[in-house]
């Protein structure tokens, strides 16, 4: 008869047996894959908006009577421009209204207290940009330098403004691109900032090459690519507009960069 010692040690041998078989086999896997991470949303390009119902007005021989109603409006905040008609006399534009009847009370109360004589509203189906779906992008880019194009050998002078905040140069680019239905900011600074950043190389007709003219880094002048290395831009205040060679030494050495405003 076994001692009761060894009798309680082989009672707990045989538990532990038991024991163990009794416990499932657990699988160990490879360790979960990290979960990826979230991609950076993809931005779409910088577009600028579209004119609403516009108003011109005027219908000159003489540039400076032009510039005079330009400055006139613009004493009233009402952002005007002038510009070289089809029929080759100077027109001023100005306004952006949701709708014609809009631009036509504000017509005509400018008129009704002498501002302006006759006027013609422009809806925004007449602008070529209205016709970039049917006719391509390429169709309102050679608008663009169409219209630029018309500007040469015109004085360009915005008056009271300076020529070292770039409205000079500015007005004629953004009065261009109104006049083919796009919102363009006046200054050369904000010209700069809203547009979408494209190297020398990746320029087309109708972008917008800029420079910094003054000491520093500051975007003080734009002019408009034509294509060929060129570009139309307003030299300066009182100056006459022209065509100038981005391989200009003066141009190449104050060269900031490019936008596009038409992807």
């Amino acid at each position: 008869m076994l001692p009761l010692w060894k009798k309680n040690f082989i009672c707990i041998l045989v538990l532990a047996v038991l024991t163990a078989s009794c416990r499932k086999e657990v699988e160990v896997g490879p360790p979960p894959e990290p979960a990826p991470s979230p991609k950076k949303p993809v931005l779409p390009p910088k577009e600028l908006a579209q004119l609403g119902f516009t108003i011109q007005v005027g219908a000159f021989s003489v540039v400076g009577n032009a510039i005079r109603l330009t400055n006139s409006l613009n004493r009233q905040d009402l952002n005007a421009y002038y510009f070289v008609h089809e029929s080759g006399l100077y027109k001023v534009g100005f306004g952006d209204f949701l709708t014609k009847q809009e631009a036509r009370e504000k017509a005509e109360s400018l008129a009704a207290s002498g501002v302006i004589e006759e006027f013609y509203i422009v809806s925004p189906a007449d602008y070529s940009v209205a016709k970039r779906v049917s006719l391509g992008e390429a169709y309102l880019r050679d608008e663009i330098v169409s219209t630029a194009r018309s500007f040469i050998g015109v004085p360009y002078s915005w008056g009271g403004t300076s020529p070292q905040q770039g409205f000079d140069c500015s007005g004629l680019t953004m009065a261009v691109y109104k006049l083919n239905g796009l919102k363009l900011p006046r200054s050369s600074k904000d010209q700069f900032a809203v547009g979408t950043a494209i190297s020398r190389s990746q320029l087309s007709t109708g972008d917008l090459v800029f420079f910094a003219t003054a000491q520093g880094n500051k975007i003080t002048h734009v002019g408009i690519y034509t294509g060929n290395g060129q570009f139309i831009h307003a030299p300066g205040k009182d100056k006459r507009i022209r065509i100038d060679s981005l391989s200009n030494g003066y141009f190449k050495s104050h060269f900031m960069g490019a936008r596009t405003y038409l992807e």
